[in-house]
């Protein structure tokens, strides 16, 4: 499956315009940004090359930016998961000390 097709299935879209799959790609890439400075990583990372856990981490990344497009939560009690986002990146961490 490719990045946008496992995005909708993570977001359950069934059907969606063109519009709305550059969105959905323009989030995926965002969220690939965002997860390779997390880690540390040296180079741009490919989602078809990610493990398992990373891949699920940037889906996640990627489905909270579409459920989440402001900069503020008004009127919601928000706390982040368990075994969210920072615990699957864990494991690909490069620490520098």
């Amino acid at each position: 499956m490719t990045a946008l097709l496992d995005l909708k299935a993570q977001l359950n879209i069934i059907d969606t315009n063109e519009a709305d799959d550059d969105l959905l790609t323009g989030m995926v890439g965002d969220a690939l940004d965002h997860t390779g400075r997390a880690i540390g990583a040296e180079a741009q990372l490919s989602y078809d090359e990610l493990p398992g856990g990373l891949r699920r981490a940037v889906l996640m990344l990627a489905a909270h930016f579409y459920e989440n497009r402001e900069a503020v939560l008004v009127g919601i009690n928000a706390s982040e998961l368990p075994l969210g986002f920072w615990d699957l990146i864990s494991p690909h961490r490069k620490w520098v000390f």
